[in-house]
């Protein structure tokens, strides 16, 4: 596995490989690798001949008072994680490689709509600086196909909804969120948790589940449901976001409704968490 850190060695390489027609996969990461992470890898080495993992803190992400500073950075560790799972090169761009001209001069990508949703509306900015980053990776690395955790279910439909209207090349593909034995979903920042919050925390799951079979046992008035799910979190204590029932397309369902999405964001002392569930009923 090569090691790149700059847009120039990164581009030989890829260029390399597709003058003898093979296929690349990209991987975006933040870093701080875990299993869910190394599914993307083995998923991608499964479709492409060659599989790109980028490792970078995007700042641009991050609003003010959020944790770019303290988010955890393993590149040592990520890299060893990497080699022999079928990643080829895993890419450690600077900021300054990523953003020359600096972050208040960068172009901007903005997907409206789902981006002021949600998280979108609890983190202003944040889905532009993701729509960004993607963009700068699919132009960076130019791969085939993109691979990227269901748990993020709203960045994934951001990022679809940004290939979709930009006529981008890349196959975005969703893979389905790695879970511990307790539901709790993997996430980098569950490293944050306490002894006593990890005990806590997969109360999220168990919420979604009891959520779930409420909505395949007929039941439609969504208002009481999301309140319900809510309430059991507060309980918990958690202090959600929100707790929302939607459609996949992440627009209001209506009561006939059978394809649904249920989608939590909370706050388990300083650590927020993110899940969702999908039903069919």
């Amino acid at each position: 596995m090569q090691i790149l850190t700059t847009l120039a060695e990164l581009r030989v390489q890829v260029g390399a490989w597709r003058r003898v027609g093979k296929r690349v996969a990209l991987v975006p990461t933040m870093g701080n690798l875990h299993e869910g992470h190394i599914n993307l890898v083995k998923r991608a080495r499964s479709r492409a001949e060659h599989v790109v993992v980028s490792v970078f803190v995007n700042p641009l992400q991050f609003g003010k008072n959020e944790d770019f500073d303290r988010y955890p950075r393993t590149p040592e560790a990520d890299a060893d994680r990497l080699r022999g799972i079928g990643a080829d090169v895993l890419f450690l761009p600077t900021v300054a490689e990523v953003y020359p001209q600096g972050l208040a001069a960068q172009t901007r990508i903005e997907v409206p709509g789902v981006s002021d949703i949600l998280c979108g509306a609890f983190r202003p900015g944040h889905f532009s600086g993701v729509a960004t980053v993607v963009n700068m990776l699919f132009n960076m690395v130019q791969p085939d196909m993109a691979l990227f955790g269901e748990k993020d279910y709203q960045q994934l439909h951001v990022i679809r909804c940004m290939v979709r209207d930009l006529h981008q090349p890349v196959e975005v593909i969703g893979v389905p969120t790695v879970r511990d034995a307790d539901g709790l979903a993997l996430s980098s920042r569950n490293q944050y948790l306490s002894h006593e919050a990890c005990q806590q925390a997969p109360t999220i799951y168990r919420t979604l589940q009891a959520t779930a079979a409420q909505l395949r046992a007929g039941e439609c008035d969504f208002d009481v449901l999301k309140a319900q799910g809510a309430q059991t979190l507060r309980a918990a204590g958690f202090r959600p976001d929100y707790y929302e029932i939607m459609r996949p397309d992440l627009k209001p369902p209506q009561p006939g409704y059978h394809d649904l999405v249920i989608l939590v964001a909370a706050w388990l002392g300083q650590t927020r968490l993110l899940d969702n569930l999908r039903v069919s009923r």
